[in-house]
């Protein structure tokens, strides 16, 4: 019998880090969401479509991994916008980040330093 190929998944966060082990061809959202390591924003934690790659609200940055394959995706990261993780397939280790003070898409809530007094 083989033994089952594994991979490490080292997740950036806001309160620190966690790597996480899984098997070659876990989904990167279904994996980050079961270790509770939402990839979500505050609003679109409850309102997202549940992993099929039609909200666009699961967003995350990849430091270390796959380059985009899909069209959609490929021109997501030529724009500097965040990947799918719902689309994501862990075929190797990598290094992914997730989007701090995150609202629903990616955008994040300005704050008082942003603007002039």
């Amino acid at each position: 019998m083989e033994k089952p190929v594994l991979h490490s998944v080292l997740v950036i966060h806001s309160h620190g880090t966690h790597t996480l082990e899984c098997h070659h061809g876990d989904n990167l959202r279904a994996l980050l969401m079961r270790h509770q390591l939402s990839p979500y924003g505050q609003f679109s934690n409850f309102i997202n479509c549940d992993g099929r790659g039609l909200c666009a609200t699961c967003g995350v940055r990849i430091h270390n991994g796959p380059k985009p394959s899909h069209w959609h995706d490929k021109l997501a990261d030529s724009f500097g916008y965040p990947r799918l993780s719902c689309q994501i397939q862990v075929f190797s280790d990598m290094t992914v980040k997730l989007i701090d003070g995150k609202i629903f898409w990616g955008q994040v809530w300005p704050s008082f330093s942003d603007h002039e007094a």
